[in-house]
């Protein structure tokens, strides 16, 4: 059994897929080919030996009608017979053998464009959404990665038919050399009708997928923002700007369709023209003495043969085609780079142990233990702080005195969370989506569903903890993802935590509550949140209130009331919302169920 699974070379979907060469299209594919080349000269040499073996097959009828029919002599006639059914049952278990290679050359090239392309986006973070567009990832992952991988399975039948085209070529010139001739002048006018289309196709291809990905991402713009579009009146422009592009890709479409088309007609009428000529020519070579009538069903049979390899050249060229423009587009996705703070490797050690996180563009000054509120009219600017201290952009941030953008990426996201109100939430079980890379404990979980107020959320569920939840939470309502995207934040546990509005969806009654729980979760850990909300201020150990993006006062929620009129204008317009927003999830909860 363990012999039996060398030889399968099973395919690793944990192993690391190697450095793509992103020089080209031509150079990824060749890259995929050389990465198993055991699998692509055993599909070749399969492939080979199939085709030749169907070739021989004639030649064994041949034998059969010279010797045994026409000379009456049956044991000659039963040999060859005997002959031609031993090669064809051995061909049919090449054939099988060829099949299984090139699937699994197939399925290893579809894996390993697939997890270079997920580790490439990991690797570019947060750079990802502002380098390239969500439809062109979709195009890449849903129509990219199958069109290379298909594209590499034409390597064996394709180096067979070669092979085969030039054996039978022989055959015949023993023969006929005119009939050797006709077909060894077929591959040159295969290349001329062929190669032109093979341009066009990579052209009109290309454009097709560029149209295709824009589209694409239109269509997750609208699908995202149709209730807004409702609100303001647009719905109607957006949904005729859609039309207008979806025309001009069915038209491409058409173009792609044609350039096919021709190629795939050449790939069955040529071989068709071959046979007509070269049995026409066979015909009168019998009828002049020239050839025995067992030569003329050879010569039949060949050219018979070679409708086969004919059709898989010319899909060759076709597959080859579409797989180049595929590999193009996911070369540009490897060639993105990412953000400079974030590539940078940094030189310098973090902390022993927790410090003080200072921002020098806003003073902001973050002290270990503590639970630091930011507090400003505009979100951006709070935002923009959170960005900076959790190394996400440019940033002069000192970390216990030293720079953050000189310590290494990993070494600061070992020890500082940025908990995003938008995050992404990955499709999954309830449990998967809160633990992450980790495997809390179930008394861990409680605790951090109790910090977030979601006690409800797991209640509500069928399954509790282990029912599934779709891609982003779409399957929860929007107070509803805030208070998972809580959860799994303080599941990681991290040395400081930098939350963005984490109560901003939520109603007054369980806004309150997590104010209360979220301070004694973190106790003793460092804790940053942005918020105007007064439930959340009020149990803040000290507020930043913030102007134009600085410090402009610091102290507890109840001095700031007290001595800053901005900062009670501030807090006095979020406690008016915080009246008519009692209740609010629960209308999300409905908004939600009717959509």
């Amino acid at each position: 059994m363990r012999a039996r699974r060398t030889r399968r070379q099973p395919i690793d979907a944990y192993a690391d897929p190697g450095t793509p060469d992103c020089r080209g299209g031509w150079s990824y594919l060749w890259w995929l080919t050389c990465r198993q080349p055991g699998r692509a000269l055993a599909g070749a040499a399969l492939a080979s030996v199939w085709m030749v073996l169907m070739a021989v097959a004639p030649y064994l009828l041949s034998r059969a009608v010279d010797d045994g029919l026409e000379r009456g002599d049956t044991a000659a006639l039963a040999g060859w017979t005997a002959a031609l059914l031993l090669v064809g049952a051995f061909n049919a278990w090449v054939s099988i053998m060829r099949h299984r290679t090139m699937t699994r050359l197939r399925m290893d090239a579809n894996f390993r464009t697939v997890k270079v392309v997920v580790g490439h986006a990991v690797r570019l973070g947060a750079a990802l959404p502002r380098r390239i567009g969500a439809g062109e990832v979709v195009t890449i992952g849903v129509g990219d990665v199958q069109t290379i991988a298909t594209s590499l399975t034409v390597i064996g039948p394709g180096i067979g038919s070669v092979v085969v085209y030039v054996v039978v070529a022989g055959v015949l010139l023993s023969i006929s050399p005119l009939l050797a001739a006709v077909v060894l002048l077929g591959m040159p006018v295969i290349a001329v009708l062929v190669g032109p289309l093979m341009g066009r196709l990579q052209g009109a291809e290309g454009e097709y997928r560029e149209r295709q990905g824009v589209l694409t991402a239109r269509i997750g713009d609208l699908a995202g923002g149709l209730r807004v579009l409702n609100g303001l009146g647009g719905k109607g422009l957006f949904a005729e700007a859609f039309h207008r592009d979806s025309q001009r890709l069915r038209a491409q479409g058409y173009r792609v369709g044609s350039v096919t088309s021709w190629m795939q007609a050449l790939g069955v009428g040529l071989p068709t023209v071959f046979l007509a000529v070269v049995t026409w020519l066979a015909a009168r070579l019998a009828a002049q003495g020239e050839l025995t009538v067992g030569e003329l069903v050879a010569v039949y049979g060949y050219v018979a043969v070679l409708v086969g390899p004919v059709a898989f050249i010319v899909d060759m060229g076709y597959q080859l085609s579409r797989g180049v423009v595929a590999a193009r587009r996911v070369v540009r996705l490897l060639r993105l780079e990412p953000d400079p703070d974030v590539a940078a490797s940094g030189t310098a050690e973090p902390p022993d142990g927790p410090a003080v996180l200072y921002d020098p563009a806003s003073g902001v000054r973050v002290v270990p233990g503590l639970l630091t509120a930011l507090a400003g009219a505009r979100p951006a600017d709070t935002a923009a702080v959170i960005d900076r201290l959790g190394r996400y952009g440019p940033t002069d941030v000192t970390w216990g005195g030293v720079r953050l953008d000189e310590v290494r990426s990993a070494r600061v996201r070992e020890r500082i969370l940025v908990a995003d109100n938008e995050a992404d939430l990955f499709a999954g079980s309830l449990r998967e989506l809160v633990g992450g890379r980790h495997e809390p404990s179930p008394a861990e979980i409680d605790r951090a569903l109790r910090a977030a107020a979601a006690e409800d959320i797991v209640q509500g569920l069928p399954d509790g903890l282990d029912s599934p939840v779709a891609a982003q939470g779409r399957s929860l309502s929007g107070g509803q993802r805030q208070r998972v995207r809580l959860v799994r934040a303080l599941l990681a546990d991290p040395e400081v935590l930098l939350a963005v509005e984490p109560t901003s969806a939520l109603d007054a009654h369980t806004e309150a509550a997590i104010a209360r729980r979220l301070r004694e979760a973190r106790a003793d850990r460092t804790t940053v949140v942005t918020s105007s909300s007064p439930l959340l201020l009020d149990h803040a150990d000290r507020v930043l209130y913030l102007v134009d993006g600085k410090v402009a006062a610091s102290g507890r929620h109840r001095m700031l009331l007290e001595t800053e009129p901005g900062y009670r204008a501030l807090v006095a317009r979020d406690a008016e919302g915080a009246e008519d927003a009692e209740g609010a999830e629960d209308g999300a909860d409905a908004e939600e169920a009717v959509r």
